[in-house]
C-alpha cells in the first residue's frame, strides 16, 4: 500500500502547485474590474456605476463574483437611472477573507454595510441572488430603516437537510479541508464544471453572457473555491438562525424564483417567505432554474426599479 499512498499524496502536492500557478495566470488574465476600500482590515473590492440617482446594491451568490451581474447585463440596465454597486463577497473576487473570522451571513452583512456607508450610500435598494439572499436579508435585520427594499432572487432561506452542505464541511477539518480546497476541488471543478452550469441553468440554457462573460480562472483559484465551500456548509446554520427573525422584516421585498431551479427547492423556500412574510411578494419566473438573472434580465431589471417607485 506504501506506495499507492506515497503516489496519491504526490499527485495531490502536484495538483496544489498547478492550481496555485493557475490562480496567479488567472489573476492575470483578469485583473479588478472595480476599486478597493479597507473596511475594519479587511479589502472589498466593488463596482460602481456612479451617477446620482437612488443607489441600488447586488450581492451575488456562492462561487461566484461581481462579473455575474456584468455578464448578465444588469448593471448595465438598472444603471440608466440609478447608482449600482456591486460587492465581491469576502473571499470571492479580490475582496479579502482573513482567517480567524466566522464569515456568516451577519458577518458578511455588517462589512458590506459599512463598505457602502463609506461609499455614500444611502437608503439603498439591496438585491441578493443564491447565497446572497441571506445576506441582503442580515443587513436589513442588522439595520432597521437603513435598507429602503430587498430583491431576494432565487433564495435559499430556510433550513432543510442539504447533503452538499454536510460534505462540505470538510473544507473546516484542518489539513485535509486544504487538500480538498487547494487540491482536489478546483481539478474536479475543471472537470464538471460545464455539467454543473448546466445543471443550474436548466431547464434554459446556459446563456452566451455567462459563458463568455465570466472570469472561470478567477472562481476555481483555491482561495475562492475555500471560501464557497465554507459558506455553503454554513448554509442552513445561517438560513435557521435568520428564519427565526423574517417577522421583524418590514421594508418593501420583491422576491423572484425560476419555476424549474434544481439547485434550491423554491416551494419550500421563494414561495414560503412570500407566504409568511407580510410585506414580501413576488412570483416565479418561467422556464428557468437557478440563474434567473442572466436568463429573464428585464424581468428582474423591472422588479427590482418597480421598488424605487
Amino acid at each position: 500500500m506504501a506506495p499507492w499512498v506515497a503516489g496519491g499524496v504526490a499527485a495531490l502536492a502536484a495538483a496544489a502547485v498547478l492550481n496555485h500557478g493557475a490562480a496567479v495566470a488567472a489573476e492575470a488574465e483578469y485583473p479588478p474590474v472595480g476599486d478597493v476600500i479597507e473596511v475594519d482590515g479587511v479589502t472589498v473590492h466593488y463596482t460602481d456605476s456612479g451617477g446620482t440617482g437612488d443607489p441600488i446594491v447586488l450581492i451575488h451568490g456562492n462561487g461566484s463574483l461581481v462579473q455575474d451581474f456584468i455578464a448578465a447585463g444588469l448593471v448595465e440596465r438598472l444603471a440608466t437611472g440609478h447608482r449600482v454597486i456591486a460587492f465581491d463577497r469576502p473571499g470571492y473576487g479580490y475582496t479579502a477573507r482573513p482567517e480567524g473570522r466566522d464569515w456568516t451571513a451577519e458577518a458578511q452583512a455588517a462589512l458590506l454595510a459599512t463598505a457602502a456607508e463609506r461609499l455614500g450610500v444611502t437608503q439603498p435598494i439591496v438585491v441578493g441572488h443564491s447565497w446572497g439572499t441571506l445576506v441582503a436579508i442580515a443587513w436589513a435585520l442588522a439595520r432597521p430603516g437603513d435598507v429602503k427594499a430587498l430583491a431576494l432572487l432565487a433564495g435559499y432561506y430556510y433550513p432543510t437537510a442539504r447533503p452538499d452542505a454536510m460534505l462540505l464541511n470538510i473544507a473546516e477539518v484542518p489539513l485535509l479541508g486544504r487538500v480538498f480546497t487547494d487540491a482536489w476541488a478546483p481539478v474536479q471543478s475543471r472537470l464538471i464544471g460545464p455539467l454543473g452550469n448546466k445543471l443550474v441553468f436548466s431547464p434554459a440554457s446556459v446563456t452566451p453572457g455567462f459563458r463568455d462573460g465570466m472570469p472561470f480562472g478567477l472562481i476555481l483559484r483555491p482561495g475562492q473555491v475555500r471560501a464557497s465551500a465554507e459558506d455553503g456548509a454554513q448554509m442552513p446554520a445561517n438560513a435557521a438562525r435568520l428564519a427565526e427573525r423574517y417577522g421583524e422584516l418590514k421594508l418593501p421585498i420583491v422576491v423572484l424564483w425560476g419555476d424549474g431551479d434544481k439547485l434550491v427547492k423554491q416551494s419550500g423556500q421563494s414561495a414560503r417567505l412570500v407566504d409568511e412574510v407580510s410585506t414580501a411578494a413576488g412570483k416565479p419566473l418561467p422556464d428557468v432554474g437557478h440563474m434567473i438573472h442572466h436568463v429573464h434580465p428585464g424581468a428582474v431589471a423591472a422588479a427590482i426599479l418597480a421598488l424605487a417607485g
